[in-house]
């Protein structure tokens, strides 16, 4: 059962993102804006590969010469005439790679990838199933040595110079003198060469901190941040305003420079551009897949507006101060002043990185987020995938809630998207000390309503939420918001902004929290017991509502054993509606004033303990959920796979590329995202990966070699 989750079925589903119509209403101007960011971010995205794992950016390579030489029909064809029936041409990988024309016009470069790859493609060795730091798991944001104290003590000495994280990886060695030595290696398309003075230059140079030496360099990702650098450059005279120019020219300081400061300028632009036709943003975003929390993988988003929606947000945007004073805290642990964000609904035309998510609040700035705000935005058109649900394939549900929950599971997404985003992560203050020793509270009148005390702890000049709560910040910070959508879709008010009343209204509010603990259910398949670990910020995070709602007890949640029609184990989940405001809210409201206490007050113990109380999985009565993950694991659907198109720039004129919902089309998307330079491509992330790739080995996995 172990090997299950690792086994994805021929017949995945497969969607396209339709952005026809919102791209039609593009002027010739916006869609040269548009192209230019697109190109930008998927260049940008190709960074991800090297902070994944060692073997990924040579499975690209590999897989993108495969098909620059054949598309998905021709190697069909090709590999059948070479004699493979029909199911070995989807089993046997090998042959169809080291049989076709790719192999054939270059049969050294093609073994040597299949050669240096296949291995690690196919591994379930323990430590190579899933993201994690030394003998943990895998991951290229640290070299194979690292433990999780060396991440700390790495934490530490960037905050004791005032540097981020978002945009470094770490490496660890022995210095001549047998103390441990750490480079501090900074995105950036400058290397360590003499130039002129910036920001950044004073940084670039020797440490010693607490009895080890820190070298902070720059330089990664080098060659693809020029080509990310060169499409921001041509963005830049298709602007619409004088904030999106002074937002790229931030943008473009910080990816030559290597500086997250500039970023942070580039940021303040983009929040105070409001509601733009063509909305974007990009850079070292999100720190969920850093085994230590702190690090940001490269994304890159372009999309359109969707008035209709957006319309309704705006509705949502005005009522939220009046909302705000709904949530379960005092208002002294919320900030002084709600600086009214941009909530828009977008179509996506692209989303680079590993994952597109539903709905977007950024940026992740604790400093900017508490002084200049942030945007939400809610991406319509991803959301359309997710809406797609085949009762057949709905698990884990009553018969008698399946159509219910097919009806209203989009509009109970929107809800709670929107509240997700706007007030879940747009809530609650950070209790904060300057460099100079000032409070950002009154430390005399104000009192934690948990102890009945004074506040004891706060967060001091240089610590962010990221890097004083680590490797459960962001699942933590996600179950906030999740926490706070189920709370205030209670709210009447809130569901007549989106336009449900009476019973449909009530269909909403049970469906979102069905929603939320059938997904909790569904969570399992995310956890590791063998290193008793989650791999997935959002799925522990519904994990951690669900056994807050089953600790509610009164019979509002139940997660059953059964045996489904075929024989083989099962479970349902059943969810009182007429309990959710007598029983579930209580719960709800007293969970959610803790999770915000402990973030304001930068109470790292406690809310540690908290939070990963909920999130342990152990087998005990009554739900058993260990055994019940042998289930989940079973009974799992493959998640969606999401085609993307591309613009083409022909003749000044930006035309869209799109692809049908199939895995050839997906092949299509890629083959045809970088026709010029796609060997080029190919060669620089090869080398950039074989550069590193020293690092990655573990201390027992390097000294059996050298045995």
């Amino acid at each position: 059962m172990a090997d299950a989750q690792y086994i994805l079925p021929n017949d995945i589903g497969v969607f396209s993102l339709d952005c026809r119509e919102a791209f039609r209403l593009l002027s010739p101007t916006e869609r040269l804006y548009a192209h230019h960011l697109s190109r930008a971010a998927w260049y940008g995205g190709l960074a991800v590969l090297l902070q994944t794992s060692p073997e990924a950016p040579y499975i690209y390579a590999l897989l993108s010469r495969l098909f620059r030489a054949q598309d998905p029909d021709q190697l069909h064809q090709h590999a059948l005439a070479e004699g493979l029936t029909e199911e070995e041409y989807q089993e046997k990988l090998e042959r169809v790679i080291l049989g076709s024309k790719a192999a054939q016009q270059h049969p050294e470069g093609i073994r040597s990838l299949w050669q240096t790859c296949r291995e690690l493609m196919f591994s379930l060795e323990p430590r190579l199933r899933h993201l994690g730091l030394g003998k943990e798991g895998i991951t290229t944001y640290f070299s194979g040595d690292c433990t999780m104290e060396d991440a700390k003590l790495a934490q530490d000495f960037l905050d004791s110079q005032n540097l981020s994280a978002y945009n470094t990886r770490l490496f660890k060695g022995v210095s001549l003198d047998g103390k441990p030595c750490y480079e501090v290696r900074l995105a950036s398309v400058l290397g360590m060469e003499p130039t002129l003075h910036s920001e950044m230059t004073s940084k670039l140079k020797s440490y010693e901190f607490r009895g080890c030496h820190f070298q902070v360099t720059r330089g990664d990702y080098a060659p693809i941040l020029q080509k990310v650098v060169e499409h921001l450059e041509k963005a830049k005279a298709y602007a619409a305003n004088s904030l999106q120019e002074q937002m790229l020219a931030q943008y473009i300081e910080s990816f030559t420079q290597g500086s997250i400061e500039a970023h942070k300028r580039g940021s303040r632009f983009w929040i105070q551009d409001k509601g733009p036709i063509v909305e974007s943003y990009i850079g070292f975003i999100e720190s969920y897949r850093d085994p230590f929390g702190s690090r940001g993988e490269f994304e890159g988003f372009v999309a359109m507006v969707n008035k209709a929606m957006s319309a309704k947000f705006e509705c949502l945007v005005a009522s939220a101060e009046q909302l705000l004073k709904e949530l379960p805290w005092p208002p002294a642990f919320e900030k002084d002043k709600f600086l009214t964000p941009d909530f828009t609904s977008l179509d996506v035309l692209t989303f680079s990185g590993s994952g597109i998510p539903a709905g977007i609040n950024i940026p992740n700035y604790d400093d900017l987020r508490q002084t200049d705000g942030f945007k939400n935005v809610s991406l319509g058109n991803v959301l359309a995938v997710a809406y797609a649900t085949q009762r057949e394939k709905l698990t884990f549900l009553e018969e008698d809630d399946k159509d219910l929950y097919i009806r209203w599971k989009g509009p109970s997404f929107d809800v709670q998207v929107g509240l997700h985003e706007l007030l879940g992560h747009g809530s609650g203050k950070l209790f904060v000390q300057d460099e100079k020793g000032a409070l950002n509270f009154d430390q005399e009148t104000v009192i934690n309503p948990e102890t009945g005390e004074q506040i004891q702890s706060w967060y001091r000049s240089g610590e962010t939420w990221d890097s004083k709560f680590s490797t459960i910040a962001s699942s933590y910070e996600e179950c906030r918001a999740e926490s706070v959508g189920l709370y205030l879709c209670l709210n009447p008010q809130v569901l007549e902004i989106f336009g449900f009343e009476g019973a449909d209204a009530e269909d909403v509010i049970y469906v979102n929290w069905l929603n939320m603990v059938r997904a909790g259910l569904l969570a399992l398949e995310f956890y590791t017991p063998e290193a008793s670990s989650w791999r997935q910020a959002h799925m522990q995070a519904r994990f951690v509502i669900l056994r807050v709602l089953l600790e509610a007890g009164e019979g509002l949640v139940t997660v059953t054993p059964t045996t489904g029609a075929d024989g083989r184990p099962d479970a349902r989940v059943r969810l009182d509606r007429n309990k959710i405001r007598p029983v579930g809210k209580p719960a709800l409201e007293r969970f959610l004033r803790k999770l915000q206490v402990l973030k304001s007050t930068g109470d790292v113990a406690r809310g540690r303990a908290l939070y990963e109380g909920y999130a342990a999985v152990t087998d005990a009565s009554p739900e058993c959920f260990l055994t019940l993950r042998d289930t989940v694991l079973l009974r799992k659907e493959s998640r969606k796979l999401i085609v993307q198109p591309n613009t083409r720039l022909e003749d000044s004129e930006v035309q869209l590329l799109e692809y049908e919902a199939s895995a050839a089309g997906l092949i299509r998307s890629f083959s045809e995202r970088f026709p010029e330079d796609g060997p080029e491509l190919e060669e620089v992330l090869t080398q950039l990966a074989t550069a590193d790739a020293r690092f990655w080995k573990c201390p027992n996995e390097a000294s059996s070699d050298q045995a």
